[in-house]
């Protein structure tokens, strides 16, 4: 795999930061339009989910999302284009707010799930709204996701509808499977079995950012197939580096608590590797998952995730993800000049720290 400088890394977070920045301003008119096409006690859940509006309705600037999904899909988009001036690139800009409300009503309701108090450095809005608001503004917002582009007069639109609607069964169904993972005996969750809940819970979306992007460009099967599993790929390489976040993040870019997957038992792919690595430390996490940890057991978890070798597994796993990514990319856009928005997008997610 080639070696990336500090320089290289630093030049291609701004290239993707920018790329990032461009994608909000064309994509977030058309959010906040459909947003606005909620009921009102709805809308003023999802406004203050998305950071518009404060709790009380009042206009609010606070941080919003990075908008990766959508940026994937104008990105697959462009790299199909074929020559055709941006055309793909601007038809695209629904399928990539219909991605958007999807990973959002997966947002809400995985607060819900896991109660987190905080997202983006604020209250989560079941805390503020309740459960019951929280909830209903989730699939809200996935049902205007389904109507977006059943809406769309595009050719393309039928298509990339029966593929998000399969990529949200999907995703519900790693969603479930993470869920079922924390009743079960904290050796008893295999590595194999962790990886697939998280290539359905975060990969499949990204895949399916990729994909919708690449349909309206009007991309072949074969494809749009490479274009998936790139963002399979890159998305479980993004997992891993979000579940050594959820251990060893810094709270004050993560807007959460230090070791808030280890209080909460996630059986994260680095705690799982580590409980299956067959070492004392893999022992000592065991023990420590089967009763309720204050900051002291927090400390204890993360070091032993860390001598049994989960941190440095996850980290040689995203790199070779990725590595991977990089290999589907080049059988969708052969001169993967035309990919490079999607390269840098991946690499991006790759390397954030918060």
């Amino acid at each position: 795999m080639t070696t990336t400088t500090s320089t290289d890394a630093a030049t291609e977070g701004r290239g993707a930061t920018a790329l990032l920045e461009r994608t909000r301003s064309v994509v977030q008119p058309e959010l906040r339009a459909a947003v606005a096409t909620l009921p009102g006690p709805i809308r003023r859940v999802a406004m203050y989910h998305f950071g518009w509006e404060h709790a009380d309705g009042t206009p609010a600037s606070g941080q919003e999302g990075k908008a990766v999904r959508p940026a994937l899909v104008l990105a697959a988009a462009r790299a199909l284009d074929g020559g055709r001036a941006g055309d793909a690139v601007r038809d695209a800009i629904r399928p990539a707010v219909a991605v958007e409300l999807a990973h959002n009503f997966t947002l809400l309701h995985d607060d819900v799930i896991d109660e987190d108090p905080t997202r983006r450095h604020r209250a989560t809005a079941w805390t503020v709204f309740g459960t019951p608001d929280a909830i209903v503004a989730g699939d809200a917002m996935m049902a205007l996701a389904v109507r977006l582009l059943a809406e769309d007069p595009h050719p393309a639109a039928a298509a990339a509808s029966a593929r998000l609607a399969a990529c949200v069964v999907e995703l519900c169904a790693g969603q479930q499977a993470d869920c079922a993972f924390e009743r079960r005996d904290p050796r008893q969750v295999s590595v194999t079995e962790c990886v697939t809940m998280a290539t359905a819970k975060t990969g499949a979306l990204l895949g399916a950012s990729c994909a919708l992007g690449g349909l309206y460009a009007g991309a072949t099967a074969e494809q749009v197939a490479a274009l998936d599993t790139f963002g399979r790929e890159a998305g479980l390489a993004f997992q891993l580096i979000d579940d050594l976040m959820g251990i060893w993040g810094d709270p004050a870019r993560t807007g959460k608590p230090a070791g808030a997957d280890l209080a909460a038992h996630k059986k994260s792919l680095p705690v799982v590797h580590a409980l299956a690595s067959g070492t004392p430390a893999g022992a000592e996490l065991a023990e420590l998952y089967r009763r309720p940890m204050d900051e002291t057991a927090v400390r204890r978890a993360a070091d032993a995730v860390e001598r049994a070798g989960g941190r440095d597994w996850a980290q040689e796993q995203a790199a070779d993800r990725m590595a991977s990514a990089v290999h589907q990319l080049s059988g969708a856009v052969p001169d993967l000049a035309a990919g490079g928005d999607l390269l840098a997008l991946a690499e991006f997610v790759t390397r954030r720290t918060s």
